[in-house]
């Protein structure tokens, strides 16, 4: 079979080369990139057009912010056009994503920059919006998990909408944009290295297909999700929309136990909102009755939501452990029967104390579920039962049964994978633009990040030796730690060369930790006048080094008229 029907025909495609459809793209926008260096006047002949990639690091709604300022000077510098790929982590996908609603946006930016900014500095969506979200996520798919929570309580908090529209359809519209590829990680890939470095939990997600970048083992996008069993599609599921993209790609808390404080205080607010909401709209609509019972059973779960809360933070969750038992014997008439009693609770042992709050939620949820099985109450149990098992992004796994020595050995054991912010293993999505087929020449790094500004540049250059993967090396003079500059170029022999940009530095802002205090990743959502502050600042950063940036693009021309 052609690799082309292949792709059409709902099998997985294990191969290193391009979709045809983006080797097909990847002609096309070389002519634009083309026309667009005879514009800046630098000398290139058709087969020297170089490939350049526009990374966009993680940094939740800095990056987002700061991905659309920078793209929206080097619109103005004339340089958008010479870009061939975009590719984000967490938050700046949540950028891209916006970008990618408006048909050739990279043609009308200053019109779509006004159109975002005015919606992420306007109203949040809606509760009964978010809610009916939340419904059609749980009962419309095989998998839910935490990712959909976060879809429906986090990042709508900051996109300020329910983008339900499909990467896999718009692709048609975007003849001159660059090729978008979003990045996550897989969770199981990351857990389990070995000491060769040879896992890849790298996995890519583009308009055409979605993927495992270094091992070469893709599935069409709009067929991600669903189960596949010896590389045949045995149960479609429907693909995920933009708000879930953006969610699994901006997943940051995926990651240990030191944020589940922040998502149950979350979930706590929705809980809180939910119940009497849900019953004032039964009403409104004259469904059933009223149970009297349900108001108890609701009380369950937020009290089960306030002990886990409590034991997070060193207290005492006997009493509300007591009403917990005493509701639910009540409801049973007396027959109700919980495994754990309280008195093996220790919270001196946090761990220990955490795995018995965990078993003890599970028991609730599972008591409770047998006289409470339909909405709201389905969907919050599972809620709680995710939060116990911290199930993030789980999909099945589409390499399933395959017999292919190629592939992990891993891969294709299990039934279903997990999948997580890329951010949380290293915070730009470099492997899908070193893709060997991808030719990549020139790698342009926004790095948004809240920490250490060097942290994902060094880590992948570390990364790529390890795994033999041409990188220039990285050298960072100490004095600049503290204090980065705007501008820093890393070139080597037969590698792609990197230019690495931090977001704040000594050129563009005084005072870089007043700064980074005040852009932090995880806080309420930027006002107007924040977003319009920061994207000047990022803006900065290009407009600056326009002609650094430009001495770097001839430069790579030159290079690959060489070879």
């Amino acid at each position: 079979m052609s690799a082309s029907k292949l792709q059409e025909s709902g099998k997985v495609r294990i191969a290193h080369s391009l979709h045809t459809k983006e080797d097909e793209f990847v002609i096309e926008r070389r002519k634009t990139v083309f026309q667009s260096l005879q514009k800046l006047n630098i000398n290139c002949s058709e087969d020297a057009v170089p490939h350049v990639a526009l990374l966009g690091s993680g940094g939740g709604q800095r990056a987002m912010v700061g991905l659309l300022g920078s793209l929206v000077q080097l619109d103005k510098a004339g340089l958008l056009d010479c870009i061939l790929y975009l590719s984000g982590v967490s938050g700046s996908t949540w950028c891209m994503a916006s970008l990618y609603q408006e048909p050739d946006w990279s043609t009308k930016l200053e019109t779509v920059k006004d159109q975002i900014i005015r919606r992420i500095s306007g109203p949040r969506v809606s509760w009964e919006d978010a809610l009916a979200k939340l419904k059609k996520y749980y009962y419309e798919k095989d998998h839910f998990s935490l990712t959909d929570v976060w879809a429906v309580m986090v990042v709508t908090e900051y996109v300020k909408e329910i983008d339900e529209g499909k990467l896999s359809d718009q692709w048609d519209q975007h003849n001159k944009d660059p090729f978008p590829i979003y990045t996550v990680i897989d969770k199981q890939c990351k857990q389990c290295k070995d000491e060769e470095g040879t896992e890849d939990p790298w996995f890519e997600i583009s308009p055409h297909e979605a993927g495992y970048s270094l091992t070469g083992a893709f599935v069409e996008t709009s067929s991600f999700g669903s189960q596949f069993v010896n590389g045949s599609k045995k149960k479609p599921q429907d693909e995920m929309d933009m708000l879930y993209l953006q969610a699994l790609c901006g997943s940051v808390l995926a990651d240990g136990d030191k944020n589940k404080e922040f998502l149950w205080q979350k979930i706590k607010d929705f809980f809180k909102d939910l119940y009497p909401k849900w019953l004032r709209m039964s009403e409104e609509m004259r469904e059933e009755p009223k149970d009297p019972s349900a108001e108890k059973g609701y009380q369950v779960l937020m009290d089960l939501v306030d002990m886990n809360l409590a034991v997070l933070n060193g207290k005492d969750p006997s009493d509300l452990d007591q009403s917990i038992r005493n509701t639910l014997n009540e409801l049973s008439g007396g027959k109700s029967q919980l495994i754990f009693p309280i008195e093996k609770l220790n919270l001196k042992d946090k761990e220990a104390a955490v795995r018995y709050m965990n078993e003890h939620t599970e028991d609730v949820c599972k008591n409770l579920s047998h006289r409470f099985s339909s909405w709201p109450f389905d969907v919050l149990e599972s809620i709680q039962e995710c939060m116990v098992q911290w199930i993030w992004g789980r999909k099945y796994d589409f390499l399933q049964n395959m017999n292919d020595e190629a592939l992990p050995s891993t891969l294709l054991e299990s039934e279903m994978r997990d999948y997580e912010d890329a951010g949380l293993l290293l915070n730009s999505p470099y492997f899908p633009v070193l893709r060997k087929e991808r030719n990549t020449d020139l790698i342009i790094s926004l790095d948004f990040s809240e920490g250490d500004p060097f942290m994902t540049v060094r880590e992948a250059a570390e990364m790529c030796k390890k795994r033999k993967i041409p990188f220039p090396e990285v050298n960072i003079p100490s004095e600049d730690v503290k204090k980065p500059k705007d501008f820093y170029v890393f070139k080597g022999t037969n590698t792609p060369t990197v230019i690495h940009i931090p977001l704040f530095n000594v050129v563009n802002c005084g005072d870089i930790e007043t700064l980074r205090n005040k852009y932090r990743t995880l806080q309420v959502p930027y006002s107007a006048e924040m977003i319009t502050d920061l994207m000047e600042v990022a803006g900065k950063n290009i407009s600056n080094n326009r002609e650094k940036l430009l001495e770097q693009i001839g430069a790579a021309v030159r290079q690959k008229g060489h070879n």
